[in-house]
């Protein structure tokens, strides 16, 4: 195909290549004012500006976290905020080698005919958006589209009409500077097997990287944020050599060697499984022509917001909670993770939530 070609084309390869750095991954730090609200309220800390500026600060801060981070992505909100001293966040996350990222989604709306199954929205205005973010620093954005597993779906339709609003999202963002990760989760919801999740994660992929390829989007310079391939949340848990083995297939079997990195989300596994099932991943004997890495929000987040709990004196414990993950997750980019990171408290709490928005 003949790929989108533009003055900023040499910058996005470069950046979706530092982002997919082995050793270095992705924190989603883009909730929603109402999700982190729900964050925050489970350890009685009132949804108010700053104490959403000091839980972020106090991740951004950590000392001797950047060095395992690649990526931030931010809520709106956050892309504009500074530290305590006066510090735009994202000059702080620049100078540690962190490229600042922006959460573009604007929810879902339902799609007609397809029982009650949702189709990303919300393009409209999105290319002015993108050069503001631009302008203000962000180098990558990320979009999330959701689909679900049930007696009816994922519909072929649901999954083309995504996957092609996923499309039209990336050409978007690389036409103004900014590289795409593209996220197309399947919901864990359900109590159906790891070869259900396997056939419809396939059928996902096949039908995005089609329609990145339709629409002539540099495949170089985007990343993919999709689920691992597990059991629903119904049902028995399987090894983390097994979830290995039934995600990288289903990558060789739908990916292009051209995207440098894979960035999982951790799909509400508790931080200590999301960490040892992408270890796995790693370890996994087989064909990998891209990194595989992580995008965490809740499973880089839930241990150290609950050493917090919003206490001053709790900064420095929190912040020990977040390093700890950090470096975990980055030993487990390189397969080298020996499940020997200490476990705060939080750490092997399940994180799922059904029907998860944010």
């Amino acid at each position: 195909m003949s790929a989108f070609k533009s003055k900023y084309q040499d910058e996005l390869i470069a950046n979706a290549a530092y982002i997919g750095t082995p050793g270095k991954g992705i924190l989603a730090a883009d909730e929603s004012t109402g999700t982190i609200g729900k964050r925050l309220s489970s350890i009685n800390v009132e949804n108010v500006e700053e104490n959403r500026r000091v839980l972020r600060e106090l991740l951004f801060t950590t000392p001797g976290a950047l060095q395992y981070l690649s990526g931030v992505i931010l809520f709106e909100e956050t892309l504009y905020q500074k530290t305590a001293s006066g510090k735009p966040f994202v000059e702080l996350l620049k100078e540690g080698g962190v490229l600042p990222g922006i959460k573009v989604d604007k929810g879902t709306v339902e799609l007609p005919g397809t029982n009650g199954e949702t189709t990303t929205q919300g393009l409209d205005g999105l290319a002015q958006r993108c050069q503001k973010y631009y302008e203000a620093g962000a180098r990558f954005a990320k979009w999330r589209a959701v689909l679900k597993i049930g007696a009816t779906e994922a519909s072929q339709l649901a999954i083309n009409d995504n996957a092609n609003g996923l499309a039209r999202y990336a050409i978007i963002c690389q036409e103004n500077g900014l590289v795409p990760i593209v996220e197309p989760e399947i919901l864990v919801d359900g109590p159906h097997d790891i070869e259900k999740c396997a056939d419809v994660t396939e059928r996902v992929l096949a039908a995005v990287y089609k329609a990145l390829n339709d629409h002539h989007v540099l495949l170089e310079g985007t990343l993919l944020k999709p689920n691992m391939v597990t059991p629903g949340s119904e049902a028995p848990k399987v090894a983390p050599e097994v979830i290995a083995k039934y995600t990288v297939t289903a990558l060789q079997r739908t990916m292009p060697p051209a995207v440098p990195a894979v960035v999982f989300l951790s799909g509400g596994q508790s931080e200590e499984e999301a960490t040892l099932n992408l270890n796995a991943m790693n370890k996994y004997k087989g064909k990998k022509p891209w990194s595989l890495s992580f995008s965490f929000g809740r499973a880089l987040q839930q241990s150290t917001l609950k050493t917090w709990a919003g206490k001053p004196e709790n900064f420095e414990k929190a912040q020990a909670a977040f390093l700890s993950r950090a470096k975990a997750n980055s030993e487990a980019t390189l397969g080298i993770y020996k499940g020997d990171a200490k476990l705060s408290e939080g750490a092997s709490e399940s994180l799922h939530v059904k029907d998860y928005k944010y």
